[in-house]
Protein backbone atom coordinates (compact mmCIF):
# COMPACT_ATOMS: atom_id res chain seq x y z
CA UNK A 1 0.00 0.00 0.00
CA UNK A 2 1.03 3.62 -0.41
CA UNK A 3 1.50 6.45 2.03
CA UNK A 4 0.03 9.85 1.29
CA UNK A 5 2.68 11.98 -0.37
CA UNK A 6 2.74 15.13 -2.45
CA UNK A 7 -0.38 15.87 -4.49
CA UNK A 8 0.38 16.78 -8.11
CA UNK A 9 -3.17 17.39 -9.30
CA UNK A 10 -4.07 20.87 -10.62
CA UNK A 11 -4.98 23.75 -8.33
CA UNK A 12 -5.33 27.49 -8.92
CA UNK A 13 -2.68 29.88 -7.60
CA UNK A 14 -3.39 32.87 -9.79
CA UNK A 15 -2.01 33.83 -13.18
CA UNK A 16 -1.17 36.80 -15.38
CA UNK A 17 -3.77 37.43 -18.06
CA UNK A 18 -2.95 38.42 -21.62
CA UNK A 19 -5.15 40.60 -23.81
CA UNK A 20 -7.13 37.66 -25.18
CA UNK A 21 -7.79 36.41 -21.65
CA UNK A 22 -9.01 39.86 -20.68
CA UNK A 23 -11.42 39.80 -23.61
CA UNK A 24 -13.15 36.69 -22.26
CA UNK A 25 -12.98 37.27 -18.51
CA UNK A 26 -15.89 39.77 -18.32
CA UNK A 27 -18.25 37.07 -19.65
CA UNK A 28 -17.42 34.13 -17.37
CA UNK A 29 -18.46 33.80 -13.72
CA UNK A 30 -15.15 32.45 -12.42
CA UNK A 31 -11.69 33.32 -13.68
CA UNK A 32 -10.56 29.78 -12.86
CA UNK A 33 -12.79 28.53 -15.70
CA UNK A 34 -10.85 30.40 -18.37
CA UNK A 35 -9.40 27.09 -19.69
CA UNK A 36 -12.99 26.10 -20.55
CA UNK A 37 -13.18 29.06 -22.94
CA UNK A 38 -10.17 27.89 -24.90
CA UNK A 39 -11.35 24.27 -24.93
CA UNK A 40 -14.73 25.42 -26.26
CA UNK A 41 -13.03 27.42 -29.01
CA UNK A 42 -10.80 24.51 -30.05
CA UNK A 43 -13.75 22.14 -30.25
CA UNK A 44 -15.80 24.66 -32.21
CA UNK A 45 -13.11 25.32 -34.79
CA UNK A 46 -11.77 21.76 -35.14
CA UNK A 47 -14.47 19.17 -34.46
CA UNK A 48 -17.49 20.96 -35.97
CA UNK A 49 -15.74 21.66 -39.33
CA UNK A 50 -14.58 18.02 -39.49
CA UNK A 51 -18.15 16.89 -38.85
CA UNK A 52 -19.49 19.27 -41.50
CA UNK A 53 -17.04 17.92 -44.09
CA UNK A 54 -18.48 14.44 -43.66
CA UNK A 55 -21.86 15.73 -44.86
CA UNK A 56 -20.43 17.44 -47.94
CA UNK A 57 -21.41 15.68 -51.23
CA UNK A 58 -17.95 16.23 -52.73
CA UNK A 59 -16.22 14.31 -49.88
CA UNK A 60 -16.45 10.69 -51.03
CA UNK A 61 -14.50 7.45 -51.18
CA UNK A 62 -11.11 7.27 -49.52
CA UNK A 63 -11.23 10.99 -48.69
CA UNK A 64 -14.46 10.53 -46.72
CA UNK A 65 -12.95 7.66 -44.76
CA UNK A 66 -9.81 9.70 -44.07
CA UNK A 67 -11.85 12.59 -42.69
CA UNK A 68 -13.97 10.09 -40.75
CA UNK A 69 -10.88 8.55 -39.14
CA UNK A 70 -9.52 11.97 -38.17
CA UNK A 71 -12.91 13.01 -36.79
CA UNK A 72 -13.23 9.80 -34.77
CA UNK A 73 -9.75 10.21 -33.27
CA UNK A 74 -10.14 13.90 -32.45
CA UNK A 75 -13.61 13.41 -30.98
CA UNK A 76 -12.90 10.36 -28.84
CA UNK A 77 -9.22 10.59 -27.92
CA UNK A 78 -8.62 14.33 -27.68
CA UNK A 79 -11.86 16.10 -26.79
CA UNK A 80 -14.40 13.62 -25.38
CA UNK A 81 -13.06 13.40 -21.82
CA UNK A 82 -12.24 17.10 -21.35
CA UNK A 83 -15.55 18.17 -22.89
CA UNK A 84 -17.63 15.71 -20.85
CA UNK A 85 -16.10 16.87 -17.58
CA UNK A 86 -16.30 20.52 -18.63
CA UNK A 87 -20.03 19.93 -19.15
CA UNK A 88 -20.10 18.31 -15.71
CA UNK A 89 -18.39 21.28 -14.04
CA UNK A 90 -20.58 23.84 -15.78
CA UNK A 91 -23.70 21.90 -14.84
CA UNK A 92 -22.84 22.40 -11.18
CA UNK A 93 -21.49 25.93 -11.58
CA UNK A 94 -22.82 28.12 -14.43
CA UNK A 95 -20.09 28.95 -16.95
CA UNK A 96 -21.18 32.44 -18.01
CA UNK A 97 -22.53 35.31 -15.94
CA UNK A 98 -26.26 35.74 -15.40
CA UNK A 99 -26.42 38.67 -17.83
CA UNK A 100 -25.42 36.32 -20.67
CA UNK A 101 -27.84 33.42 -20.12
CA UNK A 102 -27.91 32.29 -23.75
CA UNK A 103 -24.17 31.63 -23.72
CA UNK A 104 -24.79 28.90 -21.13
CA UNK A 105 -26.82 27.02 -23.78
CA UNK A 106 -23.86 26.70 -26.14
CA UNK A 107 -22.28 23.69 -24.45
CA UNK A 108 -25.39 21.53 -23.88
CA UNK A 109 -27.27 22.47 -27.07
CA UNK A 110 -24.60 23.09 -29.71
CA UNK A 111 -21.46 21.17 -28.76
CA UNK A 112 -22.83 18.35 -26.60
CA UNK A 113 -24.67 16.48 -29.42
CA UNK A 114 -21.35 16.06 -31.26
CA UNK A 115 -20.18 13.98 -28.27
CA UNK A 116 -23.35 11.91 -27.96
CA UNK A 117 -24.99 14.03 -25.24
CA UNK A 118 -28.64 14.67 -25.95
CA UNK A 119 -29.31 18.28 -24.86
CA UNK A 120 -30.38 18.72 -21.22
CA UNK A 121 -30.47 14.99 -20.42
CA UNK A 122 -27.11 15.02 -18.67
CA UNK A 123 -28.05 17.98 -16.49
CA UNK A 124 -31.46 16.54 -15.62
CA UNK A 125 -29.98 13.16 -14.72
CA UNK A 126 -26.88 14.30 -12.88
CA UNK A 127 -28.23 17.32 -11.03
CA UNK A 128 -31.86 16.24 -10.81
CA UNK A 129 -31.39 12.61 -9.77
CA UNK A 130 -27.86 11.30 -9.21
CA UNK A 131 -26.70 13.81 -6.62
CA UNK A 132 -29.95 14.02 -4.64
CA UNK A 133 -30.14 10.21 -4.44
CA UNK A 134 -26.38 9.64 -4.00
CA UNK A 135 -26.28 6.17 -5.63
CA UNK A 136 -29.04 4.85 -3.36
CA UNK A 137 -32.03 2.83 -4.53
CA UNK A 138 -33.99 5.71 -6.11
CA UNK A 139 -31.00 6.64 -8.25
CA UNK A 140 -31.64 4.87 -11.57
CA UNK A 141 -27.89 4.75 -12.18
CA UNK A 142 -27.25 3.19 -8.76
CA UNK A 143 -24.68 0.40 -8.71
CA UNK A 144 -25.82 -1.13 -5.41
CA UNK A 145 -27.87 -4.04 -6.72
CA UNK A 146 -25.10 -5.29 -9.02
CA UNK A 147 -22.04 -7.43 -8.35
CA UNK A 148 -19.49 -4.76 -9.04
CA UNK A 149 -16.49 -6.90 -9.96
CA UNK A 150 -18.45 -8.81 -12.60
CA UNK A 151 -18.36 -7.97 -16.30
CA UNK A 152 -21.67 -9.74 -16.78
CA UNK A 153 -23.26 -7.54 -14.11
CA UNK A 154 -21.80 -4.43 -15.72
CA UNK A 155 -23.20 -5.36 -19.13
CA UNK A 156 -26.61 -5.86 -17.52
CA UNK A 157 -26.26 -2.48 -15.80
CA UNK A 158 -25.29 -0.76 -19.04
CA UNK A 159 -28.02 -2.49 -21.03
CA UNK A 160 -30.73 -1.42 -18.59
CA UNK A 161 -29.47 2.15 -18.62
CA UNK A 162 -29.09 2.35 -22.39
CA UNK A 163 -32.56 0.97 -23.12
CA UNK A 164 -34.59 2.35 -20.21
CA UNK A 165 -32.44 5.17 -18.81
CA UNK A 166 -34.30 8.12 -20.31
CA UNK A 167 -37.73 6.57 -19.63
CA UNK A 168 -36.82 5.92 -16.00
CA UNK A 169 -35.29 9.37 -15.59
CA UNK A 170 -38.47 11.08 -16.80
CA UNK A 171 -40.58 8.91 -14.50
CA UNK A 172 -38.36 9.72 -11.52
CA UNK A 173 -38.40 13.47 -12.17
CA UNK A 174 -42.18 13.50 -12.44
CA UNK A 175 -42.59 11.48 -9.24
CA UNK A 176 -40.40 13.99 -7.45
CA UNK A 177 -42.32 16.95 -8.94
CA UNK A 178 -39.27 18.12 -10.86
CA UNK A 179 -41.39 18.72 -13.92
CA UNK A 180 -39.26 21.48 -15.36
CA UNK A 181 -36.25 19.17 -15.46
CA UNK A 182 -38.38 16.42 -16.99
CA UNK A 183 -39.56 18.80 -19.71
CA UNK A 184 -36.01 19.90 -20.43
CA UNK A 185 -34.80 16.32 -20.74
CA UNK A 186 -37.71 15.28 -22.96
CA UNK A 187 -37.25 18.32 -25.19
CA UNK A 188 -33.57 17.52 -25.61
CA UNK A 189 -34.28 13.89 -26.49
CA UNK A 190 -36.93 14.84 -29.05
CA UNK A 191 -34.81 17.53 -30.69
CA UNK A 192 -31.83 15.18 -30.94
CA UNK A 193 -33.98 12.39 -32.39
CA UNK A 194 -35.63 14.65 -34.98
CA UNK A 195 -32.28 16.15 -35.97
CA UNK A 196 -30.69 12.74 -36.50
CA UNK A 197 -33.71 11.48 -38.47
CA UNK A 198 -33.59 14.47 -40.82
CA UNK A 199 -29.82 14.25 -41.24
CA UNK A 200 -30.09 10.56 -42.15
CA UNK A 201 -31.95 11.67 -45.29
CA UNK A 202 -29.04 13.97 -46.10
CA UNK A 203 -26.18 11.53 -45.37
CA UNK A 204 -26.86 8.57 -43.13
CA UNK A 205 -23.23 7.35 -42.78
CA UNK A 206 -22.17 10.82 -41.62
CA UNK A 207 -25.10 10.99 -39.20
CA UNK A 208 -24.13 7.65 -37.69
CA UNK A 209 -20.50 8.68 -37.29
CA UNK A 210 -21.07 12.24 -36.07
CA UNK A 211 -24.06 11.76 -33.77
CA UNK A 212 -25.26 8.17 -33.25
CA UNK A 213 -21.98 6.35 -32.66
CA UNK A 214 -20.89 9.05 -30.17
CA UNK A 215 -24.22 8.54 -28.37
CA UNK A 216 -23.44 4.86 -27.82
CA UNK A 217 -19.78 5.51 -26.91
CA UNK A 218 -20.62 8.31 -24.49
CA UNK A 219 -23.27 6.33 -22.65
CA UNK A 220 -20.95 3.34 -22.39
CA UNK A 221 -18.09 5.47 -21.05
CA UNK A 222 -20.43 7.34 -18.70
CA UNK A 223 -21.70 4.10 -17.22
CA UNK A 224 -18.17 2.71 -16.88
CA UNK A 225 -17.27 5.88 -15.03
CA UNK A 226 -20.26 5.84 -12.71
CA UNK A 227 -19.84 2.11 -12.10
CA UNK A 228 -16.22 2.63 -11.04
CA UNK A 229 -16.87 5.75 -9.00
CA UNK A 230 -19.47 3.79 -7.03
CA UNK A 231 -18.04 0.28 -7.31
CA UNK A 232 -17.08 0.03 -3.64
CA UNK A 233 -20.13 0.56 -1.42
CA UNK A 234 -20.35 -0.24 2.28
CA UNK A 235 -23.37 -2.45 2.91
CA UNK A 236 -23.87 -0.99 6.38
CA UNK A 237 -23.63 2.67 5.34
CA UNK A 238 -24.35 3.00 1.59
CA UNK A 239 -25.41 6.64 1.81
CA UNK A 240 -22.05 7.72 3.24
CA UNK A 241 -20.08 9.47 0.47
CA UNK A 242 -16.79 8.35 2.01
CA UNK A 243 -17.97 4.74 1.80
CA UNK A 244 -19.80 4.67 -1.54
CA UNK A 245 -17.38 6.62 -3.73
CA UNK A 246 -13.66 6.57 -4.47
CA UNK A 247 -10.90 9.11 -5.02
CA UNK A 248 -8.11 8.87 -7.58
CA UNK A 249 -5.11 11.16 -7.06
CA UNK A 250 -1.90 11.91 -8.94
CA UNK A 251 -3.10 10.81 -12.37
CA UNK A 252 -2.90 12.46 -15.80
CA UNK A 253 -6.67 12.10 -15.98
CA UNK A 254 -7.08 14.79 -13.30
CA UNK A 255 -5.04 17.25 -15.34
CA UNK A 256 -6.96 16.47 -18.53
CA UNK A 257 -10.42 16.21 -16.99
CA UNK A 258 -10.57 18.87 -14.32
CA UNK A 259 -9.85 16.81 -11.17
CA UNK A 260 -12.71 14.42 -11.82
CA UNK A 261 -10.87 11.76 -9.83
CA UNK A 262 -11.94 13.44 -6.58
CA UNK A 263 -15.34 11.80 -6.52
CA UNK A 264 -15.74 11.53 -2.76
CA UNK A 265 -15.29 15.24 -2.17
CA UNK A 266 -17.48 15.95 -5.20
CA UNK A 267 -20.39 14.12 -3.55
CA UNK A 268 -19.70 15.84 -0.23
CA UNK A 269 -19.65 19.30 -1.82
CA UNK A 270 -21.07 19.06 -5.35
CA UNK A 271 -20.73 22.78 -6.00
CA UNK A 272 -17.05 23.00 -5.08
CA UNK A 273 -14.86 24.34 -7.86
CA UNK A 274 -12.71 21.74 -9.60
CA UNK A 275 -9.47 23.48 -8.59
CA UNK A 276 -10.35 23.25 -4.89
CA UNK A 277 -10.60 19.47 -4.57
CA UNK A 278 -6.92 18.67 -3.86
CA UNK A 279 -6.83 21.24 -1.06
CA UNK A 280 -10.14 20.11 0.42
CA UNK A 281 -8.95 16.50 0.24
CA UNK A 282 -5.83 17.30 2.25
CA UNK A 283 -7.73 19.39 4.82
CA UNK A 284 -10.28 16.64 5.46
CA UNK A 285 -7.94 13.67 5.22
CA UNK A 286 -8.79 12.47 8.74
CA UNK A 287 -12.39 11.88 7.61
CA UNK A 288 -11.09 9.57 4.88
CA UNK A 289 -9.13 7.56 7.43
CA UNK A 290 -12.04 7.35 9.88
CA UNK A 291 -14.29 5.91 7.17
CA UNK A 292 -11.63 3.70 5.54
CA UNK A 293 -12.27 5.62 2.33
CA UNK A 294 -10.81 4.14 -0.82
CA UNK A 295 -8.09 6.34 -2.33
CA UNK A 296 -6.05 5.20 -5.32
CA UNK A 297 -2.74 6.88 -6.06
CA UNK A 298 -1.68 6.55 -9.71
CA UNK A 299 -4.79 4.80 -11.02
CA UNK A 300 -7.60 6.52 -12.90
CA UNK A 301 -11.19 5.35 -13.17
CA UNK A 302 -10.67 3.42 -16.41
CA UNK A 303 -7.70 1.54 -14.99
CA UNK A 304 -9.64 0.76 -11.81
CA UNK A 305 -12.56 -0.52 -13.93
CA UNK A 306 -10.46 -3.00 -15.90
CA UNK A 307 -8.56 -4.18 -12.82
CA UNK A 308 -11.89 -4.71 -11.09
CA UNK A 309 -13.26 -6.72 -14.03
CA UNK A 310 -10.16 -8.94 -13.80
CA UNK A 311 -10.55 -9.13 -10.02
CA UNK A 312 -6.99 -7.90 -9.55
CA UNK A 313 -7.54 -6.84 -5.98
CA UNK A 314 -3.83 -7.27 -5.31
CA UNK A 315 -2.95 -4.53 -7.81
CA UNK A 316 -5.76 -2.30 -6.57
CA UNK A 317 -4.56 -2.68 -2.97
CA UNK A 318 -0.97 -1.83 -3.91
CA UNK A 319 -2.20 1.50 -5.26
CA UNK A 320 -4.39 2.28 -2.26
CA UNK A 321 -3.33 5.06 0.10
CA UNK A 322 -3.22 3.91 3.71
CA UNK A 323 -4.10 7.12 5.54
CA UNK A 324 -3.26 7.27 9.26
CA UNK A 325 -2.90 3.50 9.39
CA UNK A 326 -6.59 2.95 8.55
CA UNK A 327 -5.68 -0.52 7.30
CA UNK A 328 -3.54 -2.93 9.28
CA UNK A 329 -2.05 -4.38 6.11
CA UNK A 330 -2.72 -5.10 2.44
CA UNK A 331 -4.79 -8.18 3.27
CA UNK A 332 -7.24 -6.08 5.28
CA UNK A 333 -7.49 -3.63 2.39
CA UNK A 334 -8.21 -6.42 -0.09
CA UNK A 335 -10.88 -7.85 2.20
CA UNK A 336 -12.56 -4.45 2.39
CA UNK A 337 -12.43 -4.01 -1.40
CA UNK A 338 -14.04 -7.41 -1.92
CA UNK A 339 -16.70 -6.73 0.69
CA UNK A 340 -17.64 -3.38 -0.81
CA UNK A 341 -18.17 -4.81 -4.28
CA UNK A 342 -20.85 -7.23 -3.10
CA UNK A 343 -24.40 -6.88 -4.38
CA UNK A 344 -26.66 -4.90 -2.02
CA UNK A 345 -30.40 -5.50 -2.00
CA UNK A 346 -32.20 -2.50 -0.53
CA UNK A 347 -34.80 -3.73 1.97
CA UNK A 348 -35.51 -0.49 3.81
CA UNK A 349 -35.40 3.26 3.11
CA UNK A 350 -31.80 4.43 2.94
CA UNK A 351 -30.53 7.84 3.95
CA UNK A 352 -27.84 10.02 2.45
CA UNK A 353 -25.02 10.88 4.83
CA UNK A 354 -21.46 12.12 4.73
CA UNK A 355 -20.39 10.70 8.06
Amino acid sequence: MKVLGTIHDPTFTGRTYNRLDQLFLPYIKDERDLPFVYLTIRISFILIPLAALLFMPFITGWLWWTVAAIHFYVSNFIFKGPFGLMLHCTSHRPFFKAEYPRLNNYLPWILAPFFGHTPETYYSHHIGMHHPENNLEDDDSSTMEFQRDSLRSFLSYFGQFFVLGVHNLLGYLRRKNRNKLASRAMTGEIVFGVLCTLLCFVNWPATVLVFLLPLFIYRMIAMMGNWTQHAFVDFDDPGNAYKNSITCINVKYNKKCWNDGYHISHHIRPGMHWTEHPGFFQKTIDKYAQNQAIIFDGLDFLQVFFLLMRKRYDVLARHMVNVNGAFADEDEAIALLRRRTQRIQATMPLEVSVA
